[in-house]
């Protein structure tokens, strides 16, 4: 047993002994970087191991964190919000979460909401003006209409997300990943995504028809 649990630390690139916490940082940086989502659509060889790797990633931490489990430790006590689990089959894609989804219309202004997963959460609506999302993972998150004004939201991930009408003014985006977001009508005045003439936010295939660009000029 003990061979297997080191063999399942190291799928997560972690050393044996590693707290709760970092298995579930580990797997969400992994999954990160192998999901499907940020790999060329047409290359089934990639496709193929990504989904792989994503149920090595899925098998690892839940074996882990079942360990832990069995014997507790105040130091490894579970987040309050643990990450969601991201499956694959060939017939399906992205599993959305289930539970407590709909955050709809829901006050979290000045909420420190770093590293949380809310990937496919639907906060539509949501006050989260001034709140922490640095390093949040949000894949598919719906914010249309959404108060992000002043928010900081460096390092999100929010591939896919639903950002339409969504108040971004002066929201710090620097290192977020908005590839294929859609921000049709969202008001980006004052928001910080450059230093200097570099861009620092991903924005590869993000819609932004509409979108008032930091500068003020509505993009077309």
């Amino acid at each position: 047993m003990t061979s297997e649990l080191e063999r399942y630390y190291r799928i997560l690139e972690l050393e044996p002994g590693a707290t709760l916490e970092e298995i579930n940082q580990a797997y969400k940086d992994l999954v990160f970087v192998w999901h499907p989502d940020r790999l060329p659509k047409d290359n089934l060889r990639l496709q193929n191991k990504a989904q792989e790797k994503l149920k090595s990633f899925n098998q690892a931490r839940d074996k882990l964190r079942s360990s832990r489990d069995k014997q507790p430790t105040p130091s490894d006590s579970p987040p309050s919000q643990p990450p969601s689990t991201y499956s694959y089959s060939p017939q399906t894609t992205y599993q959305q979460p289930q539970a407590n989804s709909d955050l709809s219309g829901k006050d979290f202004s000045r909420a420190n909401l770093s590293n949380r997963d809310l990937s496919g959460r639907n906060l539509s609506y949501a006050n989260l003006s001034g709140s922490n999302l640095s390093d949040t993972f949000m894949h598919k998150v719906i914010l249309r209409g959404a108060d992000l004004s002043e928010a900081n939201l460096f390092r999100a991930n929010l591939l896919l997300a639903d950002l339409r009408d969504a108040n971004l003014r002066s929201a710090n985006l620097i290192g977020a990943d908005l590839s294929g977001a859609d921000l049709r009508g969202a008001d980006l005045t004052g928001a910080r995504i450059r230093s200097g003439d570099r861009l620092l936010v991903k924005l590869i295939g993000a819609n932004l028809a509409g979108a008032i660009m930091p500068d003020g000029i509505i993009h077309t």
